[in-house]
């Protein structure tokens, strides 16, 4: 893989040229930055920027101003290769409040191993209904320790909107939820992105996660994209590595409101 070509075309089509995440939602591309605008439900924040040290803090003012004025909390997705370099301590001054660093990795279907099974007694099925979208959010809560609202709204409405947008898995264990996950394909792109990959305590480290990483991957081989994108944690990058993806930089989320 060129590491530096895939990250280029990745910034153009999923940062720069983004599209709306969900019915709702719209892209603004205004003063050298790239913003999406959603309900309170829906993710708003700052996709890209192109900014330069004499025009940054002014950007950074004019966010603040313009999201807050919406009544919205919103975040401002940094990313490791993003310019100034000290724009994350500018966000930081600013008020804006650091999350944990990932890794964005990315991998190719068509040259990774995708025979990782779930283990013996787990099953994975497809969430495409509100019972199936209850269990994924169930997983969530209990893998993350937080509240899962806004996943539920937002898988119910992209799979109400546009299901073919949106591939969502549960990993049962007899009848109960023991991992979750979903992938988010953007039409008209080469990327679908892995979201949410989550397993409860007890059922870490036998393969579960690996399974559902594989089994969408296939999936997104079989709809034609020829790229997988994670922004991986320190715990998921060791196993994405194995399957094949590939670090191509950090991302981080800062966060401003309450």
């Amino acid at each position: 893989m060129d590491h530096t070509a895939v990250l280029a075309l990745y910034d153009r089509d999923m940062r720069e040229g983004a599209r709306p995440d969900g019915p709702g939602a719209r892209i603004e591309r205004i003063g050298g930055v790239v913003r999406q605008v959603a309900d309170p439900g829906g993710w708003n924040g700052v996709l890209w920027s192109a900014l330069d040290a004499a025009r940054a803090d002014r950007a950074i003012r004019e966010q603040i101003a313009y999201f807050t004025g919406l009544g919205r909390d919103f975040e401002w997705k940094l990313y490791g290769h993003d310019r100034p370099e000290d724009l994350g301590a500018r966000l930081a001054a600013a008020g804006f409040r650091a999350e944990p660093e990932e890794t964005l990795m990315i991998g190719e279907p068509a040259r990774m191993g995708l025979d990782a099974a779930p283990p013996e007694g787990v099953r994975l099925v497809p969430a495409t209904d509100p019972a199936g979208v209850d269990l994924v959010v169930d997983v969530h809560e209990k893998a993350f320790g937080t509240d899962g609202s806004w996943l539920r709204h937002r898988l119910l409405a992209r799979l109400a909107a546009d299901p073919g947008s949106v591939v969502a898995v549960v990993a049962l264990a007899g009848e109960e939820p023991v991992s979750a996950a979903r992938m988010e394909l953007v039409p008209g792109t080469r990327f679908a992105g892995l979201w949410g990959g989550g397993t409860v305590e007890a059922w870490r480290g036998r393969g579960v996660y690996r399974a559902l990483v594989a089994h969408r991957a296939r999936v997104a081989a079989a709809r034609g994209y020829r790229y997988l994108q994670v922004d991986a944690s320190a715990m998921s990058r060791p196993i994405l590595e194995r399957l094949g993806f590939h670090a191509l930089s950090t991302t981080t989320p800062y966060h401003y409101g309450s």
